[in-house]
């Protein structure tokens, strides 16, 4: 049962890139578990998170390690980007702490949720909802940039973002990283098909909970290596019609 409480929806997204956390199917009963309210499926608290009828607002806390602070116009292009799509009156505000390294050069996805459950500190409570981590660490699927893991949780892989943006050649690190990060947090909000139903069919079948458009931002490109060639001539992509028709059913804008 939802806690039946207005206030702020602070949203642990863990920032280590992983296209895992990106299917309703995974399962997070092996994972190191955490409270009941956070320890859901990728898409259970869409509607929470899109409209204003049990949260007024979105606080996101932003965990970093050391060396991997989020890139500012990322973060402000993601509150931009929640702006226009959550219906939460009291708006959108983010606060960032650093943690101690991870100490792998490799992450598994357990323990990724091992660094939420020692390091997390607001859950579902009172006005608050979530959680944010940026690693110094590459996940264990070389290719992957971000994940959601469960329904408030995100990982952005910095040291992944970081090894594949801002040099010569490379995309910037402020379209890489908004792109990742847009990308993974709208599965939390839903898309595709796990929490948010779909207006109209637009599920890529071939690559899970993604869209079938190449050029939207939920596109299955976009939180793997295979978006950097777009992203050095292209912009940050946005999401397409059916993905905000979604959104919108759902209690979005």
């Amino acid at each position: 049962m939802k806690p039946k409480i207005k206030g702020a929806i602070l949203l642990y997204s863990f920032f280590v890139m992983a296209i895992m956390s990106c299917r309703k199917s995974d399962s997070i009963t092996n994972l190191p578990s955490i409270n009941n309210e956070n320890n859901k499926l990728v898409g259970a608290s869409a509607n929470d998170l899109l409209s204003a009828s049990t949260y007024t607002s979105v606080k996101i806390e932003i965990q970093y390690m050391p060396g991997f602070q989020p890139d500012a116009a990322s973060v402000n292009n993601l509150a931009t980007f929640l702006n226009t799509i959550v219906n939460k009156p009291g708006g959108v505000s983010v606060v960032q702490t650093q943690i101690a390294s991870a100490g792998k050069t490799v992450l598994s996805l357990n323990d990724i949720a091992t660094i939420e459950k020692n390091n997390r500190t607001v859950y579902t409570a009172g006005s608050q909802l979530g959680y944010t981590l940026y690693t110094d660490g590459n996940y264990d699927n070389g290719n992957v940039l971000g994940l959601a893991f469960r329904n408030t949780s995100m990982c952005i892989l910095g040291k992944t973002i970081h090894d594949n943006s801002g040099n010569i050649g490379q995309a910037s690190r402020t379209k890489l990283e908004s792109t990742v990060l847009e990308h993974e947090f709208a599965h939390i909000l839903g898309l595709v098909n796990i929490g948010s139903p779909m207006q109209m069919n637009h599920q890529d079948g071939t690559h899970g909970n993604h869209c079938n458009n190449t050029d939207c931002l939920m596109y299955y490109a976009s939180e793997t290596t295979d978006v950097l060639g777009i992203l050095i001539t292209g912009s940050i992509p946005v999401l397409d019609a059916n993905c905000k028709a979604d959104l919108k059913a759902n209690g979005g804008k």
